[in-house]
């Protein structure tokens, strides 16, 4: 799972189980970079900073609304209040945008992966 290419993703969610060091663990796996958690899958996501967040950057979310209700951001260290437009785009597809910074953001994320919600996070890595 490294590497910039698009293509690159695990085939299913997973909680994340750490995090640091400029990447994740999950499944077993360890990979350097931010990260982008589907319902269906996870994917190398080329952010480093709150922001490059947009529509553009979260494309991947907005064509899999039908199956998500919350978008937990982890902003990595900092603090980001999102753009009007973009939680306005988001609310428009039915998803709620909660953005906090990446270690209360993966705590968020797995309880609600636990609890079997329709969540998704975009997770900026930390060093």
């Amino acid at each position: 799972m490294s590497g910039a290419s698009d293509g690159l993703h695990f085939p299913r969610s997973a909680p994340i189980e750490a995090y640091g060091k400029g990447g994740f663990a999950f499944a077993d796996m360890s990979h350097r970079g931010s990260l982008l958690c589907l319902p269906d899958a996870i994917w190398a996501w080329d952010v480093t900073k709150p922001e490059q967040i947009d529509r553009y950057s979260l494309a991947k979310v907005f064509e899999a609304a039908n199956g998500i209700d919350t978008l937990v951001v982890g902003t990595g260290a900092d603090v980001w209040v999102p753009p009007r437009g973009l939680r306005e785009e988001l609310r428009a597809v039915r998803i709620v945008l909660d953005p906090m910074q990446t270690g209360p953001a993966i705590r968020t994320y797995n309880i609600m992966l636990g609890e079997r919600r329709r969540v998704a996070a975009a997770l900026i890595a930390v060093p």
